[in-house]
């Protein structure tokens, strides 16, 4: 009789990135609903400048002022272990392209994005990105060139 191999366990940090990779794609589409199933209860949401949300319906409505569209290009997603906590700290970076509110087209607007993943679900993100130096810079406004 011939054994058949047992699928090998699942690697938590792996599992984690995915999570995160899947929910971003959901979010980009937007689907709000569907990237609120990654999410556990007291999820947390901080943008750029401070700004909290609890949820992705919430961070879509303001990307809709901010943006006529926008999407990620994955640079990298990298992922660790926090022995002590259990958490998955997940980090995923690339680029922002898209259009302003005017329908100006961009591109390279770089963004790093800090998920923690716990049991299997997100229960915080902080998300960083360049788009407010390149609307200052489009302005006048910017301290040094890009």
């Amino acid at each position: 009789m011939t054994a058949h191999p047992q699928p090998a366990a699942t690697d938590p940090v792996t599992e984690a990135k995915a999570i995160v990779e899947r929910y971003l794609e959901l979010s980009m589409i937007p689907d709000p609903e569907g990237a609120s199933a990654f999410l556990a209860p007291g999820f947390e949401l901080v943008f750029t400048g401070g700004r909290r949300f609890t949820s992705p319906a919430e961070s879509a409505a303001f990307n809709v002022k901010r943006y006529a569209w926008v999407k990620k290009r994955f640079l990298r997603t990298d992922a660790a272990l926090d022995p002590a906590t259990g958490d998955i700290h997940v980090y995923n970076t690339g680029y922002l392209y898209g259009a302003w509110p005017d329908g100006t087209e961009f591109d390279g607007n770089r963004y790093m994005d800090c998920f923690v993943v716990r049991d299997g679900r997100i229960v915080r993100t902080d998300v960083w990105n360049d788009s407010a130096e390149i609307r200052l810079h489009a302005a006048g406004l910017a301290e040094a060139p890009l």
